[in-house]
């Protein structure tokens, strides 16, 4: 006879250690949440109009859950940038990038796996010295990643602020349209697919070429080119406006290359200044079109 299922009932949850608690992650965003009895009634990332909830409904899982059948692949991209994906694909597919400056390394945008062999990776390639994410959907968990490198602050633009479903004291809010985090190195606000949306700019990379690491606030297309959405799953462009005052903030950078969230749809591996300006032409003709 096999054993009943035990069900555990809970007089008083606040006598729950938090510590004790799974963090659960959302399957179809990858977004993980505070440690909680149970997981959310709904993912408010995928009811938003710029994610989806699957036809087969919003599903939940651990990080101890995803080490158990997946694991991470790091993969040269370019000098001094690396890659980081988990395989089988989860969540949104995205792809963290590490980022090694004379500074130190930076990871940029995240991933939901972090297990034992990535944290050793990342140590011996010299640690982390912070995180910075460019949209809510690649926050994924952020915060486990934080701790695992010895509490490295996470940068945020404020204008987000909403999005954060796991607070933590690591996350640092910045405002304005740039900030330099470290020398040469400048988080740019652009807005667009999200009020925050963030591009990283290494201005000396590659002998002072200069690449711009832009999530899919510039979404790398196969073309070779960018293009803009405000939802790219539900296919809601931005506005032509909104697209003009994203070239104007990013006019002032120079950059031969332009990096993606992901793989296999295309890269720009020079000329990415005039590419990104003769994309922006070209959206802002289409969409204007009558």
């Amino acid at each position: 006879m096999s054993n009943p299922l035990r069900i555990r009932v809970i007089s008083d949850p606040r006598s729950i250690d938090p510590a004790q608690m799974p963090a659960f992650i959302c399957n179809a965003c990858g977004t993980q949440y505070s440690p909680s009895e149970a997981p959310p009634a709904a993912c408010p990332v995928c009811t938003d109009e710029r994610q989806f909830v699957p036809a087969s409904g919003q599903s939940w899982t651990t990080l101890e859950a995803l080490r158990k059948t997946r694991s991470n692949k790091f993969r040269g991209l370019a000098p001094g940038l690396t890659t980081i994906e988990t395989t089988p694909a989860f969540g949104i597919a995205q792809r963290a990038i590490l980022v090694r400056t004379p500074a130190g390394n930076l990871l940029w945008d995240c991933i939901a796996l972090i297990d034992d062999a990535t944290v050793d990776l990342l140590k011996g390639l010299g640690g982390l010295a912070a995180i910075a994410i460019s949209h809510p959907h690649y926050y994924t968990t952020m915060v486990e990643w934080s701790r695992a490198l010895g509490g490295v602050p996470i940068y945020l633009h404020a204008a987000d602020r909403e999005w954060v479903l796991r607070p933590d004291p690591a996350v640092r809010f910045w405002e304005g349209d740039t900030k330099l985090i470290a020398p040469r190195l400048t988080l740019i606000r652009l807005g667009g697919h999200f009020a925050g949306g963030t591009v990283l700019h290494w201005a000396d990379w590659s002998e002072d070429r200069g690449v711009l690491l832009s999530g899919d606030i510039l979404q790398v297309v196969p073309s070779g080119h960018v293009s803009f959405m405000w939802s790219y799953p539900n296919l809601i462009p931005l506005s032509a406006a909104k697209v003009q005052r994203m070239a104007r903030i990013l006019e002032p950078y120079a950059f031969d290359a332009v990096y993606g969230a992901f793989s296999g749809r295309g890269q720009i591996d020079a000329n990415g200044k005039q590419v990104v300006a003769a994309s922006v032409a070209r959206y802002i003709t289409r969409i204007s079109e009558t």
